[in-house]
C-alpha cells in the first residue's frame, strides 16, 4: 500500500513537500511495461523524436531555472549560488545528450583479414541496451538524475529512476518536464521506495542496465546480486588527495582548495579531503585554509549569502563530530572548526596531521573537513595519497612540468587535475568535473 513521506529542508527540518511512495506491485508493473516497450521494436522512439524531446526539456529547464535552483537548495541543502551552477550544468548535460545522439553510429568490420572471412561483409549498429534502472544520490539532486536519465532517453531505453529518499523533488520535477516535453509517460518513471523494495527492482531479470551513484559498500553489494546479463555502472566516492609541491604558489591556491573542500559542506565525491605538503609548508597551508574557512557563512542554503549549508541529516553531523574527535584524541591539531554549530550544521574544519589510522584519514568524510599532512618528500606524499583502496580523483599543485607529470603518472587516481603553473585549480567539487576557477587538467583514465 502506498504511503507518503515528508521531504524536509535539511537546515530547518521543516517539511517542504510530500511524496507518495511506490509499492512492489506498482514497480513490478512499471518494469513489465518498460520491458514490453523495449521488446517491441516497432514502437522504439526514432532519433529525431528523442532529439526534439530533449531539446524541449532543456528549454523548459531554462524557463524554470530559478525554481529548480531553489528546489535544490531547499531539499538538498546546497547553497543557492552553487545550486544555480548545478542547474546550468544539468541543462548542459541534456544538450550534450542531444549532441551524442548524432554520434551513435556503427562501423564496418573488415572481414577479409582472414581467408575464412574473404568475400563477406560485417557491420555494427547501435541499439538500446534494454530497461535502465537508476539509483541516485542526494548531493546533486538534479544533475545526477540528468546524468543517469538523459542518456537513457537519448539512446532510446525505457528508464525507471529512484532518487535518494532525502531529495526526491528535483528528480520528480525533471521527469515531469520530460513528459511535458513529449516523452511518453511509460518511457520514464520515477519511484520513491525503501531500500528493500529498491533492491528487488534493481535485481529483477528484466533490467538491462543498472546505474548507481552512492556508497561503495551498497554499490558493490547490489552489483553482486544483479540478474545474469545485467550490465552496470557504479559511481562512488573517495578521499581526494592533493599534492602540494615545494614550488607551489600557496597564496594563489588557497581559494580553490577551500572551495574544493568546503563546497556543499564537503558532501561531494571529489571533495578535497587530504592535502599533502612538505613539512615546512604544511602548517602554513593549514593556517591559511583556516583563515579562509573562518570567513565562510554557514546557514540556510536558500539564503543567497550562505557559503556552506547543512549536512543532509542530523545524524551526519553526529558522525562528523565523532570522526573529528577521534582524530583529535589521536593527536591531530585542530586549526579551526571542530564543532557543531547546531543540530544540522558543522563548522568548516581544518586538521593538521591527523593519525593515518583514524577515519578522517582512511574514509570519505563527506563533511566540511580538510586534513593537512606533513611529508618529508614528494615520494612520501604520493605513497600516502595512494595508501587507500579508493582512487577517484586527485590533484597536484606545482610550477614544474616534470613534477606535474611525475604526479600524473604515479598517483592512483582515475583523474589527476593539474592547474596551470601560474594559476590555481583543484579537484572539481561537482559530480561532472565542473571547474570552479580557470584551470587546466591532465586526466589519465585508468582501464
Amino acid at each position: 500500500m502506498s504511503q507518503t513521506i515528508d521531504v524536509v529542508n535539511p537546515y530547518s527540518l521543516d517539511p517542504i513537500g510530500t511524496v507518495e511512495t511506490s509499492t512492489r506491485p506498482q514497480i513490478d508493473q512499471m518494469l513489465g511495461t518498460a520491458h514490453a516497450l523495449f521488446r517491441n521494436r516497432e514502437e522504439w522512439l526514432p532519433a529525431h523524436q528523442r532529439i526534439a524531446i530533449l531539446r524541449n526539456t532543456a528549454r523548459l529547464m531554462e524557463a524554470r531555472f530559478d525554481k529548480l535552483a531553489h528546489l535544490i537548495a531547499s531539499e538538498g541543502g546546497k547553497p543557492l549560488v552553487d545550486a544555480r551552477v548545478e542547474v546550468a550544468r544539468a541543462i548542459d548535460g541534456v544538450e550534450l545528450c542531444v549532441h551524442e545522439i548524432g554520434q551513435m553510429s556503427g562501423k564496418e568490420i573488415p572481414m577479409d583479414l582472414t581467408e575464412a572471412g574473404a568475400g563477406r561483409i560485417a557491420f555494427t549498429q547501435r541499439e538500446p541496451i534494454g530497461v535502465v534502472v537508476a539509483a541516485s544520490a542526494f548531493n546533486h539532486p538534479l544533475n545526477l538524475i540528468v546524468h543517469q536519465v538523459a542518456p537513457a532517453v537519448a539512446t532510446g531505453c525505457p528508464v525507471v529512476v529512484k532518487p535518494a529518499m532525502d531529495t526526491p523533488l528535483s528528480c520528480l520535477e525533471f521527469v515531469a518536464m520530460l513528459h511535458e516535453a513529449g516523452l511518453p509517460t511509460d518511457w520514464c518513471r520515477a519511484v520513491v521506495c525503501d531500500n528493500e523494495t529498491a533492491e528487488k527492482m534493481i535485481t529483477d531479470a528484466r533490467v538491462g542496465f543498472f546505474s548507481f551513484i552512492g556508497s561503495a559498500r551498497v554499490g558493490w553489494m547490489l552489483r553482486s546480486k544483479l540478474a545474469p546479463g545485467t550490465r552496470c555502472a557504479l559511481e562512488h566516492g573517495g578521499a581526494a588527495p592533493v599534492i602540494v609541491a615545494e614550488d607551489a604558489d600557496i597564496d594563489a591556491m588557497i581559494p580553490a582548495l577551500s572551495k574544493g573542500g568546503f563546497y556543499h559542506s564537503g558532501q561531494v565525491c571529489v571533495s578535497v579531503q587530504r592535502v599533502f605538503a612538505q613539512a615546512g609548508q604544511a602548517e602554513v597551508i593549514a593556517q591559511k585554509l583556516a583563515a579562509a574557512a573562518e570567513g565562510l557563512t554557514v546557514g540556510d542554503a536558500t539564503n543567497p549569502n550562505t557559503d556552506c549549508g547543512p549536512l543532509i541529516r542530523p545524524a551526519e553531523v553526529d558522525r562528523v563530530e565523532d570522526w573529528v574527535q577521534e582524530a583529535l584524541d589521536g593527536g591531530a591539531r585542530l586549526i579551526t572548526g571542530g564543532k557543531r554549530l547546531g543540530k544540522t550544521t558543522y563548522a568548516p574544519t581544518v586538521l593538521l596531521d591527523p593519525p593515518a589510522d583514524t577515519r578522517v584519514s582512511q574514509m570519505e568524510v563527506f563533511g566540511p573537513v580538510i586534513c593537512v599532512y606533513s611529508c618529508d618528500s614528494m615520494d612520501q606524499a604520493i605513497a600516502a595519497a595512494n595508501s587507500l583502496p579508493v582512487a577517484f580523483q586527485a590533484a597536484v599543485f606545482t610550477k614544474s612540468l616534470d613534477t606535474a607529470m611525475q604526479a600524473v603518472q604515479r598517483l592512483d587516481a582515475t583523474a589527476v587535475m593539474v592547474p596551470p603553473f601560474a594559476s590555481t585549480g583543484c579537484p572539481s567539487p561537482d559530480a561532472g568535473n565542473r571547474a570552479i576557477t580557470p584551470v587546466g587538467s591532465a586526466i589519465r583514465c585508468m582501464t
